[in-house]
């Protein structure tokens, strides 16, 4: 089962700036505990502090059985694990995860907090969301400006968004995403090759230079004038319903010898990417260009692509942002889509 609950999320996943974005679409009112995890404007740094980042991970020496004691039949000795540790909540003393003794955690506060408050200093960006993940084990904290953005009936939110691990799944990280408002998608740039990002890896040498995050990132300001121009080149790139099918069909493959279940799964997604491009209005707004065809992709990859294993849409959603899955799913349907258009 996945370790993120309903009552987690919503517990534990701050949501700023819900005046101009709207309710976050996973909330849940009976949920949210003695209080809300909205907020109407920025989200107050103390709050963060206070109610997601007010314990520290502990690094704590493994230990494992060993042989029966000669002396006390039935009791065992502990052989410490060699090279290996776990890193624990203080307050709970819950394992976070099983790292190498190089591995040096970096502090939610300092590393999400202190140095995205350096990045951004004399700017009007501010807290738009913050949130722990596997039961504290994956934070990050995103910065936005106060206002939408806006072009040709597109309203996005652009952001930083910070991130950072204790079970060594990911670096510390530094980088640039936005926000669709109209459906609460987070999207990447399909024109570009590669997202501007910044990582510092979990070692004890690593240090987070702040001169090198703010030249990499360009902060926020500039992925606005990007993204703007991102979505006037899609706009401009005509897509026809046969274009569109044939797109439909190089993302959603279908072998010849495939099964009947495979046969059968492959025409219901085929049939969503459909209904996406012909009745959603998170897609057909923009019916009949590239945006749109890029829009269903990343709509149907975060609101309708079945989870696994218990694991429930908003923990999948957050993760594939943080690890950049959401990233190289929008710039590979583009390319595909730039191929079939030649």
């Amino acid at each position: 089962m996945s370790t993120e609950t309903s009552q987690w999320l919503n517990q534990n996943v701050l949501i700023g700036f819900t005046e101009k974005r709207g309710e976050a679409w996973h909330y849940r009112a009976s949920d949210q505990g003695e209080e809300t995890n909205h907020y109407g404007n920025a989200i107050p740094i103390d709050d963060v502090r206070r109610r997601l980042f007010s314990w520290k991970a502990v690094e704590v020496p493994m230990f494992v059985r060993g042989k029966e004691s000669i002396h006390a039949p039935g009791v065992h000795e502990m052989v410490t694990v060699p090279d290996r540790k776990a890193i624990i909540r203080d307050d709970t003393h819950q394992v976070l995860g099983v790292v190498s003794n190089s591995y040096a955690p970096h502090q939610y506060e300092e590393a999400l907090l202190t140095q995205i408050s350096t990045i951004i200093s004399g700017s009007d960006l501010a807290i738009g969301s913050a949130g722990l993940l596997k039961g504290g084990a994956i934070a990050w904290v995103q910065i936005e400006m106060p206002e939408n953005l806006k072009v040709a009936d597109v309203e996005f939110r652009p952001h930083l968004l910070a991130t950072t691990s204790f079970n060594g799944s990911i670096a510390t990280t530094y980088k640039r995403t936005v926000t669709i408002v109209v459906c609460d998608n987070t999207r990447a740039q399909a024109l570009r090759e590669e997202g501007q990002e910044y990582r510092v890896r979990h070692t004890a040498n690593s240090q987070m230079r702040i001169a090198e995050a703010r030249d990499a990132l360009n902060v926020v300001f500039t992925l606005g004038e990007s993204f703007t121009k991102e979505i006037e080149q899609l706009l401009k790139f005509k897509v026809d319903d046969a274009l569109y099918t044939r797109f439909v069909n190089k993302i959603v493959p279908l072998k010849d010898e495939a099964s009947k279940t495979a046969t059968t799964k492959a025409d219901a997604d085929r049939g969503e990417y459909h209904r996406l491009w012909n009745d959603d209005p998170r897609v057909t707004p923009w019916k009949g260009t590239a945006f749109a065809a890029v829009q269903a992709v990343n709509t149907y990859r975060q609101h309708i692509r079945p989870t696994r294993g218990g694991t429930i849409r908003v923990e999948r959603n957050m993760m594939d942002t943080l690890t950049g899955q959401t990233e190289l799913s929008d710039q590979q349907a583009f390319k595909v889509l730039a191929t079939l258009a030649k």
